[in-house]
Parts: structure tokens; sequence; C-alpha cells
């Protein structure tokens, strides 16, 4: 199996402690995904990661540059970190990548998106996915406004569809999530939802799959890693064969 390419997942925080008239700036690196790529090195896939600050520079710019890898998985990247590239920053043209991602599918590829603050449409908006090439491919649709649900009461991932290859092995009950992107559901054949969380009389699709054209997408509404995975989610026995599992059948690997 080809590599894995992860766009996303990191973050700088930077923190100012005042003591009176003395102020301190601080600063600080992390990567959201050290647990996910963990669970995928053990069953054998490597994963390249790269950071949202690196991919205007560095995401791939053409299909031949996305056939080095079995699937790309966009977590917590917004698409504006995609489409902007060194070229159009200088005033000219280039390729959409969101464009790229979708022809790539259509010819074959295998496309995850994974949820967060700046996934989908984004807890404030500003992950823009709406009305995007992405968007066309996906199993789901997004909203056009904010899309983050907080939810520290806890939602339960409820089974839909315990058939699909995805969800074979994998024990029940699936621990609570703390949050997720409130996306639509299409109905088949361009969309299957497989798990659910209820929320105020809501069914929202937590987990969807799509064979679009000679490729596949895949739409998990939450995050790969903490904070809207809980602790007990990341601890839970089949965290590894559930994220190992959507990334061979996106792949075309199951």
């Amino acid at each position: 199996m080809k590599p894995v390419l992860l766009a996303g997942e990191t973050f700088h925080v930077t923190s100012f402690a005042s003591k009176g008239y003395e102020v301190g700036a601080f600063s600080r690196y992390s990567n959201g995904a050290v647990r996910y790529m963990e669970a995928l090195a053990r069953h054998g896939i490597e994963v390249v990661q790269i950071g949202g600050e690196r991919c205007e520079a560095e995401f791939p710019k053409t299909l031949d540059g996305l056939s080095d890898y079995s699937a790309v998985v966009l977590s917590d990247v917004g698409a504006l970190s995609l489409l902007y590239t060194p070229e159009t920053r200088a005033g000219q043209r280039s390729v959409n990548r969101l464009e790229l991602l979708r022809q790539w599918v259509a010819n074959g590829g295998g496309l995850m998106m994974a949820g967060g603050y700046t996934c989908f449409q984004g807890m404030d908006g500003s992950a823009l996915f709406h009305g995007t090439p992405v968007e066309e491919c996906l199993p789901i649709a997004i909203s056009a406004g904010p899309d983050g649900l907080e939810a520290p009461e806890g939602l339960d991932p409820v089974v839909t569809d315990g058939n699909h290859p995805i969800l074979k092995g994998i024990g029940s009950p699936i621990p609570f999530v703390l949050g997720m992107n409130m996306v639509q559901a299409r109905p088949e054949p361009e969309g299957r939802t497989l798990l659910h969380c209820s929320y105020r009389d809501r069914d929202l699709p937590l987990l969807a799959v799509r064979q679009y054209e000679a490729g596949r997408s895949l739409a998990w509404m939450t995050d790969i890693g903490p904070h809207w995975l809980s602790d007990a989610f990341m601890q839970w026995r089949d965290y590894d064969a559930l994220m190992v599992d959507m990334i061979r059948w996106v792949a075309g690997e199951d």
C-alpha cells in the first residue's frame, strides 16, 4: 500500500503572561495527529504529514503528485490553505487544488475529510469547503454557515449501517465524542451514512462514505484525536481498527 497523505492537524499556540508592567510571550507547536499516525503505523500504513502551515508550498499541485499516495486525508485544515499557492501569492495563475482533488477521486483516488474547528465549514465558518469541488465529491453536504458543535455532555455514536466493511469487527458500544461538524447526509447512492449521533431531535451523520465515479470518499465528522475524541475514545481498544479500516476502505484496500 502506498503512503497516506495527511494534510493539517498542526497548530501554533501563542500565549501572553502579564505581571504588572512585565509581559512575556510564549509559543508552542502542537501536532494533533500523533495518536492517529501511531495507530496506522502499527498496521503497516505509512503516513506523510504536511502541516497546515506548509500546505501552500508543499501540497501536491498535479495528479501525478497525488498518485504517489493511496489516500489523502484532510484534517483540521481549511480550504484557503490549499487554494493559496506560491504562484497566486505572486499574482500569477495557478492550479485549484480543490478541483484537483475532485478530479483525482473521480479518476480512482481516495479522499477522507475529518472534522474539527477548521474542516467542513468550520467552527466559525472559516474553513470554507461549502460550495467547493471537494464538497461535490464528498458523501455529505456542507452548511453555508458555521457548523461546529461543541458537546461537553457527550454524543453517543449510533450504528446506522453495520454491514459496511469499515464497521465489520468493530465492537460496541462506540465511546462518546465531545463535538462534531454538523452536516447533511446525502441520499444513496450519493452517500451512505454508517454512524450518526442524535442531538436535539436530529440525527447528525458521524461517518459517511461514497463511491464517486471511479474513486471513493469518506467523511468523519469529528476529530481523529483530542479534544472532540474523548479520552475514552482515544483509549478504546478498537480505535486503531476503526481508523485503519477507514483508510483501507477509502484507498480501495478493503
